[in-house]
């Protein structure tokens, strides 16, 4: 299987920073594109950025400016740089990857979620 696992996440106080790491390890073939997903309580999963295995990135609007994705290939990890946070930033932070996984001869192309990491921002 594949695994991943967030670290980094912690609390914060208004205007600080935190770095997020997603490590990526298991029967891994090739991964794809990953992301960063949040989910604040009451309020559904949504992407906050996203980073194809070529580097080209997106980020949601309200991150834009302040979050920067990146990725090394070679140690199957990602990471989220976190600055200027904001309270509202406040949430559970979900690594996600899109991975092709080797079982055996046969391969398997499937999302794959993290257990998350909270991110907690004081004003």
């Amino acid at each position: 299987q594949v695994q991943l696992v967030e670290s980094g996440g912690g609390l914060v106080q208004a205007g600080g920073s935190l770095r997020l790491s997603c490590a990526a390890s298991g029967s891994i073939f090739s991964i794809n594109a990953m992301g960063w997903y949040r989910q604040a309580p009451g309020k559904q999963r949504e992407l906050v950025a996203a980073i194809t295995s070529g580097g080209s990135t997106n980020y949601a609007d309200s991150v834009k400016g302040r979050f920067t994705i990146s990725r090394d290939n070679a140690k199957n990890t990602m990471y989220l740089q976190m600055n200027s946070l904001k309270p509202e930033d406040t949430a559970v932070y979900y690594c996600k990857a899109d991975a092709n996984e080797r079982r055996r001869t046969n391969y398997y192309r499937s999302d794959y979620w993290g257990q998350g990491t909270q991110v907690s921002v004081s004003s």
